[in-house]
């Protein structure tokens, strides 16, 4: 049956595949979701979170069709098997996708890789302004959605705040973004990277693989597990996480609205 999860039970669930699941931990921990879960016995058997995106884990996630088929669902997005056996029945309760996104590899890095110190740096407050555009630069490349269109006031707050919380990092030379990331997600398990960019007109000069090397070498000294997604027909970014050293271990699928 459907129920309200406790926090123990969600971090249970998570300890049983921190990478897959290393949103739904974050968000827990942040104390900042809205959670619907599965249980059977003490246990949970799928969990869903609620927000702009719809995020399910775990099996039986059919059950939670009528809970996203609502207008504020931009995205449905996580382990492929989940959001399949969700959108069955979810797919006649809601609007036409504006894309559908299955087999997106998600890669995997548990040992430092090699490579030369950078300039990567964690960013600061000051760098916002130089930020801000790389960072809808590349959401419009990812989920092909300018923020700055769509929400710009909500974009930069939510940017100055991955800022303040340390999860962004650059490397900038001579007013130029060579390499940036930010961690989506962060547990005591698994950090989950995402926009990974770098200036159009510094590309194909090996500056991602050097910055993804060294921010890589930063994060695994405290976390065991650094993972990031992609989609499949991102043939660059697949040649740079593969030649990093991360290894595929799953595919997520995305459902866009």
């Amino acid at each position: 049956m459907l129920v309200t999860p406790t926090l123990d039970q969600v971090l249970e669930f998570c300890t049983r595949d921190p990478v897959e699941r290393v949103f739904l931990e974050d968000v827990a921990r942040r104390g900042f979701a809205r959670f619907r879960a599965v249980e059977e016995g003490e246990d949970l058997s799928a969990l869903c979170y609620f927000g702009a995106n719809v995020v399910p884990s775990g099996e039986g996630c059919a059950a939670f069709a009528e809970l996203t088929a609502r207008p504020s669902t931009r995205m449905i997005i996580g382990d492929e098997q989940a959001v399949t056996d969700l959108w069955g029945p979810t797919e006649a309760l809601m609007p036409t996708p504006r894309e559908d996104r299955p087999d997106q590899p998600v890669y995997v890095l548990g040992e430092p890789p090699g490579g030369e110190e950078t300039g990567l740096r964690a960013a600061r407050v000051d760098d916002l302004d130089l930020l801000l555009p790389a960072c809808a630069a590349t959401h419009r490349e990812e989920l092909g959605v300018d923020p700055l269109e769509r929400d710009p006031s909500g974009f930069r707050r939510r940017t100055l705040g991955q800022i303040h919380e340390r999860r962004s990092w650059l490397w900038v030379e001579d007013g130029m973004i060579l390499f940036k990331a930010e961690a989506s997600a962060w547990t005591p398990s698994a950090i989950q990277l995402q926009q990974v960019w770098v200036d159009p007109d510094a590309r194909n000069r090996g500056h991602a693989q050097l910055g993804l090397r060294h921010l890589c070498r930063i994060l695994l000294e405290s976390t065991p597990t650094v993972c990031l997604f992609v989609r499949p027909e991102n043939a660059p970014a697949i040649r740079v996480y593969e030649a990093v050293g991360m290894r595929r271990r799953r595919s997520y699928r995305s459902i866009l609205f």
